[in-house]
């Protein structure tokens, strides 16, 4: 079981900035990647950005160059940083991690909400 603690969402106005982290403990040792991934209201559950345990990274067209995803082996955590924040980046920012993705281990999301 791998258990995930995500901290950081708020309210932002339009252009803002925000860092997500995320917490892993317990069988950590199973983790290779580790991703982000949002739920907008009345919308599907989506990736926005994933890093293996060697720092490759991949993003999604709508938040490349203005999202970095980064990772702290040694504290098993992962973050998300947010530039240039858009009023379509509201959503439930979840954390996923595994052996590959998408795991069955969540978190309990944190809400991002971006005012115009």
């Amino acid at each position: 079981q791998v258990h995930l603690v995500e901290s950081g969402g708020g309210l932002v106005q339009a252009g803002g900035s925000l860092r997500l982290s995320c917490a892993a403990s317990g069988s950590v040792f199973s983790i290779k990647a580790m991703g982000w991934y949002r739920q907008a209201p009345g919308k599907q559950r989506e990736l926005v950005a994933a890093i293996t345990s060697g720092g490759s990274t991949n993003y999604a067209d709508a938040v490349r160059g203005r999202f970095t995803i980064s990772r702290d082996n040694t504290k098993n955590t992962l973050y998300l940083q947010m530039n240039s924040l858009k009023p379509e980046d509201t959503a439930v920012y979840y954390c996923n991690a595994g052996p590959a993705l998408p795991t069955n281990y969540w978190g309990q999301g944190t809400q991002v909400t971006v005012s115009s």
